[in-house]
């Protein structure tokens, strides 16, 4: 059984709509193929989170208060990153999920989807995890705050809400723990301008010395040419961590 025949069922395989002896070849297949098995556990993943969404219960403001959500949401992706931080964004964020899980349903009860509607399927379960991990790094608790970092791992082609979040996170966020999984996390986007300003941009202000590694250590991994000033500036700084003075002047040597 080919790649794509098999994608072709797996939202009858996450509602276990698999009937014998396709569920056979199926199985058979996602034991020798890691690709499909790595996107199938995103599709499951996706539809428990889906599962925890609270039924909405409409009345008769619905509209209105449809619209006035929408607006708020739509003016919000206009303003930095950091304004993000508003309850706002989160019902805006609950309202998109519930809907994405609405358009998925649909989906995988009706009949065997083609090829362009598998793509759309695809496209918006990638919008509905982005907007997960955009939810969850808003939130009060650090615990929630590192889901939403984990929820990146998962996002093969961030958009730049995404991105400027993770950013705004490693800037911003007081907890250590939080901050070092988000340069872990940032590490798949080294490719992203943005993302490697950000990182040189933490590395002069953040103030803990285990961040400051890490992020040092990314700068090297990525031969970030443009950290060389910055890691010259903490060698040079008395005030500087004695373990982060150290590794940037190690960094230096490896970088130049």
């Amino acid at each position: 059984m080919q790649c794509e025949k098999v994608r072709e069922q797996f939202a009858d395989y996450v509602i276990d709509r698999v009937d014998e002896p396709r569920g056979q070849e199926f199985t058979g297949h996602l034991a020798s193929c890691a690709a499909c098995r790595t996107e199938l556990e995103e599709l499951k993943t996706i539809w428990t989170q889906l599962g925890n969404v609270p039924a909405a219960e409409p009345g008769a403001d619905l509209r209105d208060r449809f619209d006035l959500m929408l607006g708020a949401y739509q003016n919000g992706l206009q303003r930095p990153a950091r304004t993000w931080r508003r309850p706002i964004f989160e019902f805006a964020a609950a309202a998109a999920l519930l809907v994405m899980g609405i358009g998925i349903g649909y989906r995988m009860h009706a009949p065997a989807a083609s090829s362009p509607e598998l793509s759309v399927l695809r496209s918006e379960l990638s919008q509905t995890r982005q907007m997960v991990a955009l939810s969850l790094m808003q939130q009060q608790s650090a615990t929630d705050r590192l889901k939403g970092v984990g929820w990146s791992y998962q996002l093969r082609d961030p958009g730049t809400d995404v991105l400027h979040a993770l950013l705004d996170v490693l800037t911003h966020d007081p907890n250590i723990n939080v901050r070092l999984a988000t340069v872990d996390a940032l590490r798949q986007f080294g490719n992203q301008p943005v993302v490697r300003r950000g990182l040189i941009d933490a590395m002069r202000h953040d103030e803990s010395a285990m961040v400051q590694i890490a992020l040092i250590d990314l700068a090297v991994d990525l031969h970030e040419k443009e950290s060389i000033d910055t890691l010259r500036q903490l060698t040079q700084d008395q005030g500087t961590d004695p373990a982060v003075r150290d590794r940037a002047e190690k960094g230096l040597e490896e970088l130049r």
